[in-house]
Order: structure tokens, then sequence, then C-alpha cells
């Protein structure tokens, strides 16, 4: 077997280690560490909008992104694009000094830090040629553990947010205190929807 992207192009699986003899996806259990943190991280970025899309139009104009169709880097500090932008990243990654992080989870800040500031590639630069195979042919993946979706965060760098008070009972470094986080507990939630996706 040879190795085949699922979802987005980029991201390139060994079909033996993701896919059984049926070409049925294996158990999340039995699929090694690397290839299943990104199958699980894929789940959130399919239908993603492209990273530089996204730096143009922000959150309130989200509608106006192109949806993502590739990823680079590593999980949890990956690039997604579009078609139009991935020729920016690859020039970044190749001209402008972006190739030497990678492997790191600082890819993503730097691409977006650099287009920022403006980088783009120059008119004609060209992209990578795909392969393009049938997306119907792909299974579904299964469903992870909800465990293996778990970011470790250090202890130092936790904050507690208090959705109910927003606004106030912030220290000075922006954090919030537990006394400072239950006040305000009195309040009427009657209008929180806990059941709506609010924007992070």
């Amino acid at each position: 077997m040879g190795k085949v992207s699922i979802g987005l192009r980029g991201w390139r699986f060994d079909e033996d280690e993701v896919f059984t003899e049926d070409g049925e996806f294996r158990p999340m259990d039995e699929i090694p560490k690397g290839p299943r943190k990104r199958l699980i991280r894929l789940q959130a970025l399919v239908n993603a909008p492209c990273d530089a899309c996204w730096l143009i139009h922000g959150d309130e104009n989200v509608h106006e992104c192109n949806v993502a169709e590739v990823v680079y880097g590593e999980a949890l500090g990956e690039v997604v694009l579009c078609a139009d932008h991935e020729p920016d990243f690859l020039y970044w990654f190749s001209e402008a000094g972006g190739s030497q992080f990678k492997g790191e989870q600082e890819l993503q800040d730097e691409f977006h830090e650099w287009f920022l500031d403006g980088g783009r590639a120059p008119d004609g630069y060209g992209g990578v040629e795909h392969v393009e195979t049938d997306p119907e042919d792909v299974p579904e993946p299964p469903e992870p553990d909800q465990e293996e979706l778990n970011v470790d965060v250090p202890e130092d760098e936790q904050k507690r947010i208090d959705l109910r008070n927003m606004d106030e009972g912030e220290s000075g470094d922006g954090s919030e205190t537990a006394d400072e986080s239950a006040e305000g507990g009195d309040e009427d939630l009657d209008d929180l929807d806990l059941g709506r996706d609010y924007p992070s």
C-alpha cells in the first residue's frame, strides 16, 4: 500500500497504518500515535476556513472565506489554506525562511505574522501539482476517544474564565481568581443558550 491524503491534501498517511485490508478505517487504538493525532485533528479542520482568508476577513466576515483544501505543519500548529493562498504559504516556506519552522508548533504563528505583514507570493509563483482522488472512495474515520481530544496545558498557563462576568473581575494580568469568578453567580442565566455554538 502507498500513502494517501484524507479529508484535506497535504498530510499523507500510510494506508496500511490507517486502513484494514478491506479498506475500512482501523479502530483508533490500532492506529499509531502520530497518524491518530492527525486523523483526530482533521475532523476539526475539514470545512474550516482558509487561514489566509480568515486573516483578511476576520470572524465577522468568515462567510467570505474560502474553505480550506490543504493542510501543512503539525497538528495544533498547522496552516490550512485554499488553493488561492497555497502559493503564498509555499513561497514563504521555500523562499522567505519559513522552512526553519518545519516540524515546529510555531509554523502557524510565523506564517500568520508574515502574511499579516503583507507577505505574498509573487504573481505567477507556482504551487504544487496534486493527484486528485475521489473523496467518495474514502471511508468515514472511526469516532475518536474523547480523551484523545484533550490538550494538556501547563498549570501556570491555565486561565479560569467566567462566562457570566467577562468584563469584570479580571486581575491585572488578564486572569481571574477563583473568588472573583465566583462573583456574579446569582445573575440571571435564563437567556444563555447552552446548546448554541458560541465563537471562541
